[in-house]
């Protein structure tokens, strides 16, 4: 059985506590701690930590963290609590940064072509807040707005981006370790399981066709997250971080 360490032991606490508190406080919570888009008047900045926290259920709360117990304790036990932290939540950030690019790569363009339709900057934002038309609208404007509606008023939630971090750093780790999927029982080592993962989430963020994952699920973070722990866990084992450990 996995040991329990100290950073993830600490980050188990932290997680439960804001699910408790999501569940006592609901709308606030998300309102003030989800990552929001950074158009969306509810964006503050903290978000791009806190969000790392929050959950959207028991199955999304329950998976990760199970996921972190499963994986965070080798990886620490590994790197150290200090280089542990900064791996997961380095991951987290880079998890936020991909998605939130990812959005702005598909809502600039339509916003843009609005702009250029003949609506102003506020009227658009005044009808992606309210989901209320303005005036008479072309079928193209229409069709924009709706286009980018759920963009601008999208949040993120979830330890997925730092979780993948870890298990890309864990997949270094242990190339030849056998890996598998609740819904895939079949042994697969981590040397092609994690790439295949991140592939899958790369299409699904590309087609929005889910294949493992709920619909909504915001996939260019898991990709974010496993592309910055992959980076780092590299970058140590190429300079042999062993010989120049920190704790």
């Amino acid at each position: 059985m996995n040991k329990l360490t100290e950073a993830v032991k600490h980050l188990l606490i932290v997680n439960v506590l804001f699910f408790i508190a999501t569940s006592l406080y609901g709308d606030m919570m998300y309102e003030w701690f989800s990552l929001w888009f950074p158009k969306n008047e509810n964006f503050q900045f903290w978000q791009s930590v806190s969000h790392m926290f929050m959950h959207g259920g028991i199955a999304h709360i329950g998976f990760n963290m199970f996921a972190l117990w499963m994986f965070g304790g080798p990886v620490e036990q590994y790197l150290g609590k200090n280089k542990f932290l900064f791996i997961y939540f380095s991951a987290g950030l880079g998890a936020a940064l991909f998605q939130v690019a990812f959005y702005y790569f598909n809502y600039l363009p339509v916003f843009t072509e609005l702009v250029d339709s003949g609506l102003t900057g506020d009227e658009i934002t005044r009808m992606l807040t309210s989901n209320q038309t303005l005036g008479q609208l072309t079928q193209s404007q229409l069709y924009n707005l709706q286009e980018i509606f759920p963009i601008y008023n999208a949040s993120m939630v979830g330890a997925s981006g730092c979780i993948m971090g870890i298990l890309a750093a864990f997949g270094l780790m242990n190339p030849n370790a056998e890996l598998m999927m609740i819904f895939l029982p079949i042994p697969i080592k981590a040397k092609y399981f994690i790439p295949g993962i991140i592939l899958l989430d790369v299409v699904s963020a590309i087609t929005g066709q889910s294949f493992f994952s709920p619909s909504n699920t915001a996939y260019m973070a898991h990709v974010g997250g496993a592309v910055v722990g992959f980076a780092i866990m590299w970058y140590w084992k190429k300079n042999s971080f062993n010989k120049n450990r920190w704790n």
